[in-house]
This record gives structure tokens, C-alpha cells and sequence, in this order.
């Protein structure tokens, strides 16, 4: 996706329907005024921190059928689902399932029910700051470390990678650079992959009223912070190391990702399949 226009529309998408947005414009516009790089703090804690809030979400977690466990994760916890014992075979093969940004486990059900019907056993991931997971703030660097934690976890527990992982958006992208990395599945799908992280920091940028030195202020404090820059995450900078047969599944109607986002990682991966 070309960084020399911003969308207005997927800005709006992704931020505008809320309620806090008004406000926490008025003090970013405020802060990077009057004290620059007091501003540039702010804002990186406001782009890390998923809307809506986590607390909203929490009443659309998986019901009575699934198995919530915490694991402990860098300084917080992560949110995994499994469905209860009487819920098929354990030793069937097991296909992670990851929400994007601003989601939870709940959104992944439907797949969820999908695969069991056809003998798999899904596992739900709830990132950190998302859910009844642990944590006020994430981003897409450490969604990247969760899924190489949890695919290296399975390993070790149960002497096999993933059969599948399946991940929406943010996820999909932090999923795409993952595999790049080696991670321990035979498959990957990645739902509505956003092609550049930078890409988000201009929407978010126009949203919220950030002059072009805030903005790339705060990315390179993120960058700082994580150990890594955003281009790397980029399909040009990940589809020659990703190994996996790759389905890509893409809105051409996508308000937020644009569909030549999952054409880009489409032809940055060989083999790679779009619907």
C-alpha cells in the first residue's frame, strides 16, 4: 500500500465511531503544542493502547463451552481458549486462531466452530491489553513475540507445531512475520493483512491531529523500545523468508486494509493463494 496518501476513510474506520477520540485529540493537539516531547509520549501510549478498551470487550469472550486459561507472558498475561474436554478428540490436530487489533477471542468463534466440525481442535489467543487478557497497552512487535511464544509453547507441550494459524489484520500481519521467523506451523491464513505498520501511524496521525514530526517522533520511539523498525514487517521484508503454504483472504470492499494490502503479501509469498 503506498504511504504518499492516507485514506481518510480507514482512518475514520478504525478510530473515529469513539466516544474518546474527541478528547484525546484535543489533548494530543494541546501537548505537542506546548511540549513537544511530552506529546510524543502520549501519543505513543494512546497508539499502543487498543480501542475499545479491553474492559469493553470482555462480555463477548467464549461461553461455558471453552476453557479460559491465563499463561504468563513478558510482564503480563495472555488469554488462551481451548474447548472443553467433551468437545472432540484432544489429539486432533490444533489450529490457533488470532484476533487483530482492538478484537478479542469471541470474534474468532465461528471459524472456531467451523473447525471442529471438520475434526480440528481450535485454540483461541487473546493478545495482551485485549479481552480478559492481562496489560493496558500492546502493539504489533509484541503480537509477533506472542504467537512465537504460544506456537513454541505448543511444541514443547505436546512434541508438534500447529497444524494451521489462522490471524485477522494487526494479527495477521504480526502472524506473516512470525512465519518469517520460523515459526511451528504447516499452515498459515491470514485474514485482511495490513501490508505497512507505518501506514497506521499516518492514520493515526490524521486522526488525532499529529503534526508530521510528532508522528515520526513516535514512531521511532516505538521502534526504539521494540528493538525493531516497521518496515520489517512489511510483505516485501517477510513473504521470501515464509516457508508455509499461505492462503490470503481479502474484502475488496475493506474500509481499513486496503485489498491491495493482501494482494501485496499475496506476491511477496511463494505459492501464496488470494480469495
Amino acid at each position: 500500500m503506498s504511504s504518499t496518501t492516507v485514506p481518510h476513510a480507514a482512518a475514520s474506520g478504525f478510530y473515529g465511531a469513539h466516544p474518546l477520540v474527541r478528547a484525546l485529540r484535543l489533548g494530543l493537539g494541546a501537548s505537542q503544542r506546548l511540549w513537544p516531547s511530552l506529546g510524543v509520549r502520549i501519543a505513543a501510549r494512546v497508539f499502543g493502547t487498543p480501542l475499545p478498551p479491553a474492559w469493553l470487550q470482555r462480555r463477548h469472550t467464549p461461553g461455558p463451552g471453552w476453557q479460559h486459561r491465563l499463561r504468563a507472558f513478558e510482564q503480563t498475561r495472555l488469554g488462551l481458549y481451548r474447548p472443553t474436554d467433551d468437545a472432540g478428540p484432544a489429539d486432533a490436530p490444533t489450529v490457533l486462531l488470532v484476533h487483530g487489533w482492538g478484537g478479542h477471542a469471541g470474534q474468532m468463534l465461528p471459524l472456531a466452530t467451523a473447525l471442529m466440525a471438520r475434526g480440528l481442535r481450535p485454540l483461541l489467543l487473546e493478545m495482551p491489553a485485549h479481552g480478559r487478557s492481562g496489560g493496558g497497552t500492546s502493539n504489533l512487535a509484541q503480537f509477533t513475540r506472542a504467537i512465537g511464544y504460544v506456537a513454541a509453547r505448543q511444541r514443547q507441550d505436546t512434541g508438534a507445531g500447529f497444524h494451521a494459524v489462522v490471524a485477522h489484520s494487526l494479527g495477521a500481519n504480526a502472524l506473516a512475520r512470525a512465519a518469517s521467523q520460523g515459526l511451528h506451523a504447516q499452515r498459515l491464513v491470514l485474514l485482511a493483512p495490513p501490508a505497512s505498520p507505518v501506514d497506521y501511524t499516518r492514520y493515526f496521525a490524521q486522526v488525532f491531529g499529529l503534526r508530521e514530526r510528532t508522528r515520526a517522533a513516535m514512531q521511532r520511539l516505538i521502534e526504539s523500545r521494540e528493538g525493531i523498525v516497521m518496515p520489517q514487517f512489511e510483505p516485501a521484508a517477510v513473504g521470501a523468508r515464509i516457508a508455509q503454504p499461505t492462503l490470503v483472504v481479502h474484502d475488496r470492499a475493506d474500509r481499513v486494509n486496503a485489498f491491495a494490502d493482501g494482494e501485496a503479501f499475496r506476491d511477496a509469498i511463494a505459492g501464496a493463494r488470494l480469495v
